[in-house]
């Protein structure tokens, strides 16, 4: 599995010449309310097995939670289903909040 630091998503999102990932939330409801990433896709860590075939495999996946850990358990999860362009996020919303966009909530 991949991983990538805050500061590296933040310039992959702004190069105009790469195909945007996914950026998909496994935080629950209450975390993406108080802070996400714009144009992330909230699907709580335990709602993915269902809602798998809302996901193409073929597509960069960028895996967001608190601080990478629940992310990191569902990427490995997207791996072992077949999705090949999986990412984790390290450090999560969190690394985000503080390295990227400092005027996000923390919590």
């Amino acid at each position: 599995m991949q991983s990538m630091t805050a500061p590296e998503l933040a310039a992959w999102l702004a190069d105009p010449a790469r195909p945007k990932p996914l950026l998909l939330d496994v935080r629950e409801p209450w975390e993406f309310q108080t802070c996400h990433i714009d144009g992330s896709l909230p699907m709580p860590m335990n709602s993915v097995p269902a809602r798998l075939t809302e996901l193409e495999e073929e597509n960069p996946v960028v895996c967001i939670c608190h601080h990478g850990m629940r992310s990191m358990a569902v990427a490995a999860f997207l791996e072992r289903n077949g999705f090949t362009q999986v990412v984790n996020l390290t450090g999560g919303i969190d690394a985000w909040a503080r390295q990227v966009d400092g005027a996000m909530p923390t919590y």
